[in-house]
């Protein structure tokens, strides 16, 4: 990855920036609404009245002797960090730390009545019981009957805004290029990802989850379209190891989506069938490595979880966090091409991201332009922008 001054790395020590306004202001709002979905005990709230003074006002400490991934975070770099400010070291791995943390307080690797109950799952159930959903699973019923080309690119729109799916399935292919059709997609490599699903003949795809509940159904679905249509021999998603950043996916939210889309009647039904189907027999698999969770780039990806995208026909990387640790989370020029900075990934790579925190590449000068006058800086942030980008070289 190009290593230059003019990209520096993001720290959250600068007052009024995006990184700093989630250490100061979302952490501590999380930490309360954690406290208030779950009738935690004593020993819980004091806890985690404790993280709250120490993320905002304290340093970083070491994880107790006994923790079961100290040697993990000591190696990601916590004796580094250890004694310095949240705000002075890199923005990923503070907020990697944060939701570390968040767990500890909990008890959920502990020994007692609070270990692995996910402290984010009600918000994720609440969105995906919601009405909402049920919208959008219906207007799958709608996609059934259009041109296969036509599903497939509104499935990947559906994937790649997450919670706007039902703009997603409702994109027809000729829809998706038009200027009006997917409103704020600021990069479309799209064909390309095509292209290179095509002229593999089947193939492996490896697909990096990103957040659950209404954002992790349309990936599914997008899974279940290209093994359906042979597309993809093969599916490896990965989610994570333990709860992390509130919403990102772990397998029983997997599971969770999966009972969703059985129980929903019509096209859904038949897709969780058909993905229930692809676990039970192998042509769809899971994957919970450690790494997933790390507050590191890809670029530090292990060897054996490295040798998994080296073989994949194609890894598609969902999310925003997902992006920073593809490109690097660095505040790049946003024309700084996207296959530059990923040219150390061991194969053919996709994101698919809606934009939320600074880090962008790939863009046209032109599109950097137009956005910047119409929004200034905000278009970085606001999760109204989105895009497909794509390096097929291996």
């Amino acid at each position: 990855m190009p290593d230059t001054p003019f990209a520096p790395l993001l720290l959250g020590n600068r007052p009024g920036s995006f990184p700093h306004s989630v250490l100061a202001e979302r952490h501590p709002a999380i930490i309360q609404q954690v406290r208030e979905a779950f009738p935690y005990g004593p020993a819980q709230h004091r806890a985690l009245d404790e993280l709250l003074a120490n993320c905002t006002e304290g340093v970083i400490e070491p994880l107790p002797a006994d923790a079961h991934d100290r040697n993990h975070w000591e190696t990601w770099g916590l004796r580094e960090y250890t004694g310095r400010s949240w705000f002075d070291v890199p923005w990923l791995w503070s907020e990697s730390w944060f939701y570390r943390r968040l767990l500890q307080a909990v008890g959920y690797f502990g020994q007692g009545p609070w270990q692995g109950i996910d402290p984010f799952r009600p918000f994720k159930l609440a969105e995906l019981d919601s009405a909402e959903t049920d919208q959008e699973l219906a207007a799958l019923d709608d996609l059934a009957d259009r041109p296969a080309a036509e599903q497939a690119q509104a499935l990947l729109h559906g994937s790649l805004w997450g919670n706007r799916a039902d703009l997603g399935f409702r994109l027809s292919a000729e829809g998706a290029r038009a200027a009006d059709a997917a409103p704020g997609l600021v990069a479309d490599d799209s064909d390309r990802l095509w292209s290179l699903l095509d002229s593999a003949d089947g193939g492996t795809l490896c697909l990096v989850a990103d957040n659950a509940g209404r954002e992790l159904v349309p990936d599914l679905l997008l899974v279940a379209h290209l093994l359906g249509t042979g597309r993809i021999e093969q599916a490896v998603l990965h989610v994570k190891p333990y709860p992390y950043y509130v919403s990102d996916a772990t397998t029983a939210d997997v599971v969770d989506a999966l009972r969703r889309l059985t129980g929903a009647g019509g096209a859904a039904s038949a897709y969780g069938r058909q993905l229930w189907s692809a676990l039970a027999d192998g042509r769809l698999t899971l994957r919970a490595h450690p790494f997933s969770s790390a507050p590191l780039p890809y670029e530090e990806t292990p060897g054996d979880l490295c040798a998994e995208f080296a073989s994949a026909t194609l890894t598609i990387v969902k999310g925003d966090l997902n992006y920073r640790r593809l490109v690097g989370d660095r505040l790049w020029a946003p024309t700084t091409p996207f296959p530059d900075v990923t040219a150390y990934f061991p194969g053919p790579v996709a994101a698919l991201r809606t934009l939320k925190s600074d880090v962008i590449t790939g863009l046209e000068a032109h599109t950097e332009a137009a956005l910047v006058a119409a929004e200034d800086q905000r278009w970085r942030t606001s999760g109204t922008h989105a895009l497909i980008q794509v390096r097929d070289a291996r």
